[in-house]
């Protein structure tokens, strides 16, 4: 409970006026006076009794839904306090404390409640439910609470705030974009799942078979040698085969603002490049890429996401909800972690670009069929620098629209086939 004055003003100007009529009373021997001075305290007691004594607070319990808010999208907040009162208690009005990374209007009227006793309850007791909605506006883990209930007596002579001191921890994950798919580019770039015929003879007398296993596409099923052993079997020459993809994400502080190494949600241009990486990796997932997330140290933020699988995108963005800089520079260095690799679309999210850093991870794009960089503070001729080397390049601004600057980058110069 919040010590403070339990009297409103109107109940201040009432004791003051009561020591009024007793100093009055005394000394012009009226004894009227003593008596109207006596109901005016009596009354403030009796305000501020059942204020106090009325109503208690047992617990505040809060849940959300979604449990995980995105930045720029909104979440539906329940909460239900738990109240025991024996006796008929005033409304009043309660205010649940946003953190930052929340915003919304979390304020309302408290409900007047009836006597417990005479509805039966075991001690009065009886659970009162709120609901509010937030959105979410800084990435990170926020605590949501406390709530504070400010109620007064029908008279409005006292008044009684209380605090209720539980916080519920909030997640609030990078925003992620509707990106363009990589369906144009599909041949170029690993292509979505796909199929590769490999020729062991020649003509469909010579082709292997195998018996069918649990799984294989009825597609597959190899009709004049499933009637020649009278069992099931199925090509052997067509392997399905899964394209990959990488999504990296530059970490190093002196790309970023000092905020960045402190806490998520703090410098713009870090939060546009969590963003962009999350929502590169939602893309390729969605379009049927084996996504692996790390940074330039080599480093995996998550481990690898198979094609389709929406739900662990989900965790990636829980994952990535509380990332920061950090102090090593490793981007000159990031030809090391695909060297000897051939691999499909690469993703790189960096900050502050130069020449010198795009001439170091020029070879990069030579072991990619579709590298893509990304950078929300290039310099000069930075970029164009990349793009000599092969990259696709676009400048992202936290300003603005990631999915024009994606479309724009996907889209530029020729796809390089991996050698």
């Amino acid at each position: 409970m919040r010590r403070v004055w339990p009297l409103t003003a109107r109940g201040t100007g009432a004791v003051v006026l009561a020591i009024v009529c007793f100093i009055v009373a005394n000394e012009a021997s009226l004894s009227e006076l003593m008596y109207f001075g006596i109901l005016l305290l009596a009354a403030v007691a009796a305000s501020v009794g059942a204020l106090y004594v009325g109503r208690r607070t047992e617990s505040v319990t809060r849940s959300l839904s979604p449990e995980v808010v995105s930045v720029g999208l909104e979440a539906r907040v329940a909460v239900r306090v738990g109240v025991r009162s024996a006796v008929p208690t005033a409304p009043g009005i309660w205010r649940d404390t946003l953190p930052p990374g929340l915003r919304g209007k979390a304020t309302g009227v408290f409900p007047a409640l009836g006597s417990g006793l005479l509805g039966g309850e075991r001690g009065g007791a009886r659970s009162v439910d709120l609901v509010y909605t937030v959105t979410g506006a800084r990435r990170g883990v926020h605590p949501l609470g406390p709530l504070t209930v400010r109620s007064s007596d029908p008279f409005g002579l006292a008044r009684r705030t209380v605090l209720f001191g539980e916080r519920t921890p909030v997640t609030v994950a990078p925003a992620v974009i509707d990106l363009a798919p990589l369906v144009d580019y599909a041949g170029a770039a690993g292509g979505m799942l796909h199929t590769t015929n490999d020729q062991l003879g020649q003509g469909a007398d010579n082709l292997v078979a195998r018996p069918y296993a649990s799984g294989d596409s009825m597609r597959r099923i190899h009709w004049r040698a499933t009637a020649h052993r009278d069992e099931l079997m199925v090509r052997q020459e067509e392997q399905e085969s899964t394209p990959e993809a990488s999504v990296v994400i530059d970490r190093a502080a002196r790309r970023w603002s000092p905020e960045a190494l402190q806490a998520p949600g703090t410098d713009p241009g870090f939060e546009a490049a969590v963003s962009a990486c999350v929502s590169a990796v939602a893309r390729l997932v969605h379009d049927g890429y084996a996504v692996e997330v790390l940074d330039t140290e080599g480093t995996v933020l998550m481990e690898r996401i198979d094609g389709g699988d929406m739900t662990s995108v989900d965790g990636l963005l829980v994952q990535l909800a509380t990332l920061t800089a950090r102090r090593d520079d490793e981007l000159p260095r990031l030809p090391r972690l695909f060297a000897g690799v051939s691999t499909g679309p690469i993703v790189l999210v960096v900050g502050r670009l130069d020449a010198s850093d795009a001439a170091a991870i020029g070879p990069v794009a030579h072991h990619s069929t579709l590298p893509i960089l990304l950078a929300t503070a290039p310099f000069g001729a930075a970029l164009d620098r990349a793009a000599d080397h092969g990259w696709h390049v676009a400048s992202i601004d936290p300003e603005r629209d990631l999915a024009p600057a994606w479309a724009n980058a996907v889209g530029r110069g020729v796809h390089h086939v991996v050698g």
